[in-house]
């Protein structure tokens, strides 16, 4: 295994959106598509055909022996969010390409071997995580695609058809389930456990599933000086209240694996002298029990109409999204843990608490998901780190895994 060059191609995709406070390589922007084009360039370069699906999907394909059979397929994402790190999604780029290499260097296989780069994995633009892999499932939400807006007041359709890509004829990039073997990928971890425990590796069993939630609170903007305090409709502290409800209410489903997290609010008229008179809210809701996750949102909705009421101030709640938790392939763990061991790995099975292309997948087929350590379970920021060692330990396992899937 190359690990220089593994390394230095990890630091090549990190200088492409590159800033003061991280790594910003925002789905479908100018970033994301001159760092997928980068690795289309390796993946030629490696010896693979590569092609663009309709969504902006890249494809790097290694023949088999047996051009007529299953596919097994392995890959990632190279978007980021705001200010991101430079191995979320990278490290399972990078990696499938260095393990398509060394499986090359071993001679033919009999499957062929797909390397995936899916567009706008992360949610932060749209609201909507995991585009491409939707996409490539049919698991397409056509109708709201085209309504939502970034930050800018973009809308997503604008968006793909500037980036020379058509929302009408994304059904092309569909990909028949009879068609493929297995599907596998490599992903840090995003989280302290491994590290915690001295893991190399994590073989995950189940991936917590997202729903977002868009609050919109409406209350009278005013004079901050001469509106009596008794008097007034602040949407800004009807907010406030939201906030420490997620935050008690996720608290008391912990246990469950639930989390909750208020990430987005925008204030109007967002003026200091004037009594905010409109907040809207973002609220991301996960977990890998789904009976938790109804019972913390039905929670959630109780008290935001408690909170509605008692401070005059109406609120609409809006689902952006709404996915149920996906359990992975047992027969790919066992593969998984197989590996590990002849490699004298250190393994824990867990469940992956953020969403990730392989839940979109495992609707399709045999789906796995290999994690390895980040330093402090940091991520989408700046110090999110992974060791060389753990890169190569990770990539070594995938290498042997997809290699028992194909040969």
């Amino acid at each position: 295994m190359d690990t220089n060059w593994i390394i230095n191609t990890i630091g090549q995709l990190a200088n492409i959106g590159d800033g003061e406070r991280g790594i910003t390589r925002l789905a479908f922007s100018d970033e994301e598509r001159r760092a997928k084009e980068y690795a289309a360039e390796l993946m030629r370069q490696a010896g693979l055909s590569v092609r663009f699906d309709a969504i902006g999907n890249v494809i790097g394909r290694l023949e088999g022996t047996d051009s007529t059979a299953k596919v097994v397929l392995t890959g990632s994402h190279l978007d980021t969010p705001p200010d991101g790190g430079k191995y979320d999604g990278v490290v399972g780029v990078v990696g499938g390409l260095a393990a398509i290499k060394e499986l090359m260097a071993r001679g033919p296989l009999t499957l062929p071997v797909e390397l995936v780069v899916f567009t706008a994995e992360e949610s932060s633009r749209f609201g909507y995580a995991t585009i491409g892999s939707k996409v490539m499932t049919g698991l397409t939400n056509a109708s709201s695609w085209n309504r939502v807006k970034d930050q800018t007041g973009l809308t997503l359709k604008q968006i793909v058809k500037d980036s020379g890509l058509n929302l009408a004829e994304i059904k092309g990039a569909v990909r028949n389930r009879d068609a493929i073997q297995a599907f596998v990928e490599l992903h840090i971890e995003g989280g302290p456990y491994l590290e915690r425990y001295r893991h190399s590796i994590g073989i995950v069993e189940a991936i917590a599933a997202p729903t977002r939630l868009r609050i919109l609170i409406e209350g009278q903007a005013a004079h901050s000086g001469s509106t009596p305090m008794d008097e007034r409709k602040d949407a800004l502290v009807s907010a406030a209240m939201i906030v420490l409800a997620v935050q008690d209410i996720a608290m008391e489903h912990a246990h469950q694996g639930t989390v909750g997290t208020v990430g987005i609010m925008r204030v109007y008229p967002n003026a200091m002298n004037v009594v905010p008179g409109r907040v809207e809210m973002g609220v991301d809701i996960r977990g890998v029990d789904h009976a938790s996750i109804i019972d913390t949102i039905q929670d959630l909705k109780d008290a935001i109409s408690t909170i509605a009421d008692g401070q005059d101030t109406p609120i609409s709640i809006d689902v952006l999204a709404s996915e149920k938790p996906v359990k992975l392939d047992d027969s790919i763990a066992l593969t998984v843990e197989g590996v590990c061991n002849d490699l004298g790995l250190k393994y824990s099975r867990m469940p992956s608490r953020a969403g990730h292309d392989t839940m979109n997948m495992a609707k399709i087929a045999p789906a796995g998901l290999i994690f390895i350590p980040c330093h402090k379970g940091i991520s989408h920021n700046i110090e999110e780190y992974a060791a060389p060692e753990d890169i190569v330990n990770g990539i070594n396992v995938l290498t042997e895994t997809l290699y028992k899937l194909a040969k």
